[in-house]
């Protein structure tokens, strides 16, 4: 019993210490572990398999509307990179270069890859000449390296992984559309599949993406108040194509360049799953993404039939869940508190007076409600509680959200927002970035986005310079 009880100890609660209780669960469920190498993390087969039911899900999301995936190189010539002047900028603080090969000292610096859309537009540049080569509409699944000076797992990391995806298009309909098709993907699944909701809308030019006309966003809230930028999607118009004379021949045979986007989530993801639906026994998992959706738990194993049942248990769930069975020599207690702290969505408890009545108790880790099911309904009833699982924890996840928004009409009620209530902030603003910076220095609040659907006209002037103001923002503090 005192072991039980140190492994629940072993998480922080949140409300005492939340950056304590994300680093807990992150160490206790054995997501991921720290490297010798500084800012760099170590996956561990439980927080690796997330990421693959991630990859899996969305690729197959990306495939469905004619993505293909390819692999580019991971080093960049710094001839390359410096072809697109913003673009350069923007990311020269976090470059990594290589600048020796074995005993030789390289001729020219080489870049490891923070991003590849120099890279995309160098392939665009040799095989697009047409019209019918377009559109291009390619993605990868890679890592990438942004030297982080302040890192936290899955969130921020000097090495992370990720997909991003390049297009090329014949117009500028085509890449806006597209634009923004991407992000609804990201917010689609995210709801769908991660059971996280979401704000999603347009970055103001402050906070888009270097090199980028447009830069749109998802934003998710965590259970601390701070929103998480989750996933971008950015309408690069015809600037890299310029740079980098990516360039077709339309129908009547007259030059054009073309019009680009990109769009990428990361292992972000995962640090959303923990903090939107996370408590204080550790990690708390969707069903839809869970690596194990089941574990059975024999009880009193050693008592014969037990474990054999337990293992057609196993067996038969195994049809249609994504199940394991701990038949190890630790107590029901332990084997209870690891299934919770893991974060598997159910576990099933058997022991000889189930077997006796042909039932068992499906116990939920969202809510911890014991249900008794009979034996031969298992596989059906299963399928039913995981999706009510599912829905119940999008449910309280939009509920939470919608909670957690608060208007603010002047710049007094804006301050009194963001020193008392966490969440998002919705307040007018007039477009200058002057009062961006004004906000950010005064409140530690930055803009998030300028929501899809919701450009409510909650006050005629600017929340912080009082000048005439036409567009809502969402604002709020953020990881």
């Amino acid at each position: 019993m005192a072991k039980e009880k140190k492994l629940v100890e072993a998480v922080t609660s949140m409300e005492e210490d939340f950056t304590q209780w994300y680093t807990d669960v992150v160490k206790k469920a054995e997501l991921m572990d720290y490297s010798s190498i500084k800012g760099c993390m170590i996956f561990k087969p439980n927080g690796y398999a997330i990421w693959e039911n991630i990859q899996k899900q969305m690729d197959a999301r990306f495939k469905a509307i004619g993505v293909e995936n390819v692999y580019m190189p991971m080093f960049i010539p710094e001839s390359l990179l410096d072809k697109e002047k913003d673009h350069v900028e923007g990311f020269a603080p976090e470059v990594a270069w290589v600048t020796q090969g074995g005993a030789e000292t390289l001729p020219e610096r080489l870049c490891v890859r923070p991003t590849s859309e120099t890279l995309f537009c160098d392939l665009y540049a040799n095989i697009v000449q047409s019209y019918r080569d377009l559109p291009k509409v390619y993605n990868q699944w890679c890592s990438v390296v942004r030297w982080e000076k302040t890192t936290r797992p899955f969130l921020r990391s000097s090495e992370f992984l990720w997909q991003e995806g390049h297009t090329a298009h014949a117009t500028a309909e085509e890449a806006e559309e597209w634009t923004v098709r991407m992000l609804n993907v990201y917010a689609d699944f995210c709801e769908e599949v991660l059971a996280i909701p979401m704000v999603k809308g347009r970055k103001t030019d402050k906070e888009k993406f270097a090199g980028a006309m447009a830069t749109y966003s998802i934003e998710a809230l965590m259970h601390d108040g701070k929103a998480l930028q989750s996933g971008t999607s950015h309408n690069f118009g015809d600037g890299f194509a310029r740079a980098f004379e990516i360039q077709y021949t339309d129908k009547e045979n007259r030059l054009q360049y073309v019009h680009q986007t990109s769009w990428g989530v990361s292992t972000r993801l995962i640090g959303a799953i923990i903090m939107v639906h996370g408590d204080d026994s550790g990690l708390v998992l969707p069903p839809r993404i869970a690596p194990v959706q089941v574990m059975v738990i024999p009880i009193q194993q050693q008592k014969e039939g037990v474990l054999d049942q337990a293992l057609k248990v196993r067996d038969t769930l195994a049809e249609a869940f994504r199940v394991k069975i701990d038949d190890s020599a630790k107590t029901p207690g332990w084997k209870f508190a690891e299934q919770e702290i893991r974060g598997i969505p159910v576990r099933v408890e058997l022991g000889p007076k189930d077997i006796e009545k042909g039932e068992c108790v499906v116990v939920r880790r969202d809510t911890r409600e014991k249900i008794v099911v009979p034996l031969s309904e298992l596989n059906t009833r299963m399928a039913e509680i995981l999706e009510t699982m599912q829905a119940d924890m999008l449910g309280r996840a939009k509920a939470f959200l919608a909670s957690h928004i608060s208007d603010a009409h002047d710049y007094a009620e804006f301050r009194q927002a963001a020193a008392e209530k966490p969440g998002f902030i919705r307040a007018m603003w007039c477009g200058e970035e002057a009062c961006e910076l004004k906000i950010k220095e005064d409140t530690t609040v930055t803009s998030r986005c300028m929501p899809f659907g919701d450009q409510e006209q909650i006050a005629q002037t600017c929340v912080c310079c009082g000048k005439p103001a036409h567009k809502l923002v969402y604002w709020g503090k953020a990881y």
